[in-house]
């Protein structure tokens, strides 16, 4: 074989390697894309172990502190999309 024909065939081959390379990437793209939207097909839901804290009386500038436990009791994965509201009421 002549060496201009062996060029001409290498030629010819790499346009389906990079056609073949291209289609795996795709592939593998959409198959993350797929599986990152995923929430398990089900319905989150929010609880708190208790739905209000009282202190009773306590002096002004002193500092408290409360710990909540926050669970997900429905079926599907629980996303916040911005920062939960927390309301602080006085004098109540």
């Amino acid at each position: 074989m002549s060496k201009k024909y062996k060029k001409q065939r290498q030629k010819q081959k790499s346009p389906w390697i990079l056609l073949a390379l291209g289609g795996v990437l795709v592939a593998l793209a959409v198959f993350l894309f797929a599986r990152q939207g995923g929430d398990g097909g089900g319905t989150p839901s929010i609880a708190v172990d208790q739905q209000l804290i009282d202190y009773g009386s306590v002096k002004f500038n002193t500092n408290l502190t409360f710990a909540i436990k926050v669970t997900n009791t429905g079926d599907g994965t629980l996303r916040f999309k911005e920062d939960p509201y927390i309301e602080v009421l006085e004098g109540c």
